[in-house]
């Protein structure tokens, strides 16, 4: 078999006769499938013995790859009952995306019967991700393969092209769980909303049902399944709703050419990009070195090699090792660096608590208008967007409440549910500044369907970063796009104040309510503490 790395298939057909003949008689004489990949001058690049029923593609990493471009190889390779592709074949095509795959039926004599050929899909579209030639006998074939894949690249090409000119991520959104129907549809027009405020267009969402597997999150058929959707509908990523593990991460990268994410990643990338301010770049780099940490190699093959080093004993730290630990001495320096940032923070807090001005700090779910509220309150200009975590730089202004009252309000990062622990430890600094507030606002997305889940994970939060004993008052915001009566009851129920920070209506009512508190609160007489305006029993 070492000889048919020294034969030549000819530029012309997709396998020369006389080598598809040989292949066939390899293929008798062992009882497996054989196989060659062959570059596009008819060489042949591997030799591939395979078992009776399949064949195994060794690593393509070093060949030539990337958008627009297939894999310059096309596999052939022999089916001993002469039997169309299978469906790891056409998996392999598309995942790879190799020129082409053709499988030659062997006739019980060993001579070649049938040859079945597929190419990858240049278009983008829901349908499959191949597209299949009509089966014709081996020996009356006839193929000017130069001339069709370099028609087959361009039309690969101009589609990848359009895709990239639309200046967006595409997306497929996947999700698996055993959730209500109802959480996994509120689940997944989150992370719609998070692809959309990291400019990233869902074209597809996938669910599953059952649990998460433990290597590959959701099966490896299934994973292979929808890295050929995304490929075929064009999508540049795949977004899990779920969390991976290192393991998984590990496992999908090394499947995967397509980059997959998961929630955290995604929330990560966010922030790394709103992030504005000095001290939340640096919050953000730390969180996302903490998340990146155990899943070190994920992609990276290289990362395994062994460095030597000269009067060592053993073969040296492997790359891996060298890029952990300069990963945890990045993670010093930054908690270090905050942590100076901090005592800076802790000093001003302390002058402005000696002040003895009452301060009011603006807390809720993402995206609920809290800078919104703060620039309506205080005539501030602090950047609104109808986006989630539009704000993390938290923004401190001063106004005056009725009666003269002076009154510090603060704005912070919104909350979200499920928030990735690298992120809640790294700003929870920022968040026990909140410790020092006299009254939290807490503001709802009234018009979320889901607002009653917004509530209940903002209150969460608070009690793990104990904060649950402060004072709050709860207030309703963008009653506008409610129905009135609808509002009115849900406030009563709640205990709330209705608002629209947008408009302008109610804005009055809650100042005046927010400096009677204040003033209670100041003289020992307000609300119990976490009690004001709280979430319904």
């Amino acid at each position: 078999m070492g000889r048919l790395y020294r034969r030549k298939s000819g530029v012309d057909p997709i396998i020369g006769y006389e080598l598809g003949v040989t292949l066939c008689q390899i293929s008798r004489e062992t009882g497996r499938q054989a196989g060659l990949l062959l570059d596009r001058r008819g060489r042949v690049e591997r030799v591939i013995i395979g078992t009776p029923s399949e064949i195994f593609i060794p690593d393509l990493t070093r060949a030539r790859a990337g958008p627009g471009r297939l894999r310059g190889l096309r596999l052939v390779h022999t089916h001993l009952k002469n039997e169309p592709l299978s469906r790891d074949d056409l998996t392999d095509l598309a995942l790879l995306r190799l020129d082409m795959v053709s499988a030659i039926g062997v006739a019980p004599g060993g001579e070649p019967m049938t040859i079945y050929s597929a190419h990858v899909s240049a278009e983008n579209q829901a349908g499959p991700a191949w597209a299949l030639i009509d089966p014709a006998p081996f020996s009356k074939t006839s193929f000017r393969f130069p001339e069709f894949i370099s028609a087959l690249e361009s039309e690969v090409a101009s589609g990848d092209r359009r895709i990239a000119q639309s200046g967006e991520g595409r997306a497929i959104l996947a999700h698996i769980s055993n959730l209500p129907e109802m959480e996994v549809t509120a689940r997944m027009e989150e992370l719609t909303e998070l692809a959309r405020t990291e400019r990233i267009s869902a074209v597809d969402q996938v669910i599953y049902r059952g649990a998460v597997h433990p290597k590959s999150l959701v099966g490896s058929g299934r994973l292979k399944d929808l890295i050929i959707r995304s490929m075929s509908q064009g999508a540049d990523m795949i977004l899990f709703d779920n969390e991976m593990s290192p393991a998984q991460s590990r496992w999908i990268g090394s499947l995967a050419e397509t980059p997959v994410l998961d929630r955290t990643q995604l929330i990560l990338r966010i922030f790394a990009r709103r992030a504005f301010s000095k001290e939340g770049k640096l919050k953000v780099e730390l969180a996302k070195l903490k998340y990146e940490l155990p899943r070190i190699g994920a992609k990276d093959d290289s990362l395994s090699r062994i460095r030597g080093g000269i009067g060592v004993r053993g073969p040296g730290e492997t790359t891996m090792e060298i890029t952990g630990r300069r990963i945890k001495e990045r993670i010093k320096k930054l908690s270090d660096s905050l942590e100076k940032l901090s005592r800076g923070r802790t000093q001003r807090r302390s002058l402005r608590k000696r002040s003895g001005i009452p301060h009011m700090a603006v807390i809720g779910y993402t995206n609920a208008g809290k800078s919104t509220l703060l620039n309506a309150m205080t005539n501030s200009k602090v950047l609104v967007e109808d986006k989630l975590f539009a704000t993390l730089d938290p923004a401190t202004r001063r106004v005056r409440f009725p009666e003269n009252m002076d009154v510090v309000i603060s704005d912070t990062v919104g909350f979200i549910r499920d928030l990735p622990d690298e992120l809640l430890d790294t700003f929870r600094s920022t968040l026990e500044e909140l410790n020092d507030a006299d009254l939290l606002l807490h503001i709802v997305d009234i018009s979320s369907p889901g607002f009653k889940r917004e509530i209940e994970t903002v209150e969460k939060i608070l009690s793990s970063l104990g904060l649950d004993k402060i004072p709050r008052k709860l207030v309703f915001n963008k009653i506008d796009k409610t129905d009135p009566k609808i509002t009115a009851n849900e406030a009563v129920r709640y205990n709330a104040t209705g608002i629209s920070a947008l408009t302008g209506e109610g804005l009055a009512d809650l100042a005046r309510e927010a400096g009677e508190e204040l003033t209670k609160i100041k003289t020992g007489r307000g609300a119990k503490p976490g009690k004001a305006g709280g979430a319904a029993p």
